[in-house]
């Protein structure tokens, strides 16, 4: 699904220079890598505050401390993404609100928002689903309109675009009051092992986050607030600094990929491609609303656990974003929960499949990949 030995090897000349430059400083924890990285991100994001993590999890969980969410707050974020998203609202003991998503971007829908805030509504939390921005102008509008925090879940949409309605543009993790990222390795900004950011534009927020991020302390055994151990390591900063002048290239990589396969699956009846926002397709070449962080497919009338089996035989590798929808998982069941408001989560979980999506596809890959999955479905329609 990612080629990470492929893309090293471009970047090698200037990665193993950075990593042996920290072990022969022995800044292994919050050292001057750190600090680089921080800056030229910000720089990056057009964003006040970057604030480097032990991972994409504990940034999640970091934001909402940060915000001084309560126990019992309810908290509103999409059915159909990765548990991560729900898993930090449950640590926290706040109160999950899982809702549909769209049927076109599988984003989280905002009509279901509007039904499920109550008077214990505290946060929004969208998330950038496989790399494909939100409808964040809706969001922050309701969110203003309720007095809400927005908590933009960044992992999968790093350097991603989004276009307001007045035509100008803002990175994704730089538009609500504060958001989170993964730098897992197989993301479109990925280090050689684990990492994570917060970001915000908000001094005050900036300021309490970087004590929860050290046991609560902005001087050495003073805790001022209730802290974790969550820190970016120098040589996971020394790889995310390298890469960085890279992710433009990256995700135009990904885009031209997804040009590829959606020209190969175009007018397909049984296969509908990825768009992007309103009536862009993700593609076009003055848009970067899509970083394609995966090429997911959504099948109709198709055998999608047999197509898997098919790709696997044929060494392509495939995955299924997500099987299960949150609310019905074990961990998150709950009565209040109503299988008429997940229509379209409920039916994704069934019919989507994503290919192979890196920097290092080439088109005689894709070539391979897309007759692969057209001649399985045409011969079984």
């Amino acid at each position: 699904m990612v080629d990470l030995q492929g893309q090293y090897a471009k970047i090698k000349d200037i990665v193993d220079p950075s990593i042996e430059e920290v072990m022969n400083s022995a800044t292994f924890i919050n050292g001057p890598k750190v600090h680089q990285f921080q800056k030229n991100l910000e720089n990056y994001l057009n964003v006040k505050h970057v604030i480097p993590c032990a991972n994409g999890t504990d940034a999640l969980q970091i934001a909402m401390m940060g915000l001084g969410l309560k126990p019992g707050d309810e908290v509103i974020t999409a059915d159909f993404t990765f548990a991560a998203t729900v898993e930090v609202i449950a640590l926290l003991q706040l109160t999950p609100v899982l809702v549909d998503v769209d049927p076109v971007t599988f984003n989280i829908d905002v009509d279901a928002i509007k039904k499920a805030i109550t008077p214990k509504t505290k946060a929004i939390v969208p998330v950038h689903l496989f790399g494909l921005a939100a409808d964040m102008d809706a969001i922050m509008d309701l969110a203003k309109e309720h007095n809400l925090y927005v908590i933009e879940d960044n992992a999968q949409g790093i350097g991603g675009d989004y276009t307001h309605k007045d035509g100008s543009k803002t990175k994704t993790g730089a538009i609500g009051d504060v958001a989170s990222t993964s730098f897992f390795p197989s993301k479109n900004l990925g280090c050689y092992g684990d990492g994570g950011a917060i970001f915000t534009n908000d001094d005050d927020l900036a300021h309490t986050i970087r004590g929860i991020v050290n046991h609560g302390m902005y001087k050495r055994y003073h805790h001022d607030v209730v802290g974790v151990n969550s820190r970016l390591d120098s040589i996971q900063a020394a790889v995310l600094d390298a890469k960085l002048p890279h992710l433009d290239a990256y995700n135009t990589a990904r885009r031209h990929a997804a040009r590829k396969y959606n020209e190969a699956f175009k007018n397909h009846p049984r296969i509908t491609t990825p768009t992007g926002l309103s009536s862009c397709d993700g593609i076009c070449d003055n848009c970067n609303c899509h970083v394609f962080h995966q090429y997911t497919l959504n099948l109709n009338g198709v055998d999608r656990d047999a197509l898997v089996a098919h790709l696997n035989e044929n060494n392509i590798p495939c995955g299924v974003y997500y099987p299960i929808p949150l609310h019905k998982q074990k961990a998150y069941v709950d009565s209040r929960y109503n299988e008429a408001d997940f229509v379209v989560t409920n039916q994704l979980v069934t019919s989507v499949i994503s290919l192979p999506m890196h920097t290092e596809l080439d088109d005689e890959q894709i070539d391979f990949i897309t007759s692969t999955v057209l001649n399985f479905i045409n011969a079984n329609s």
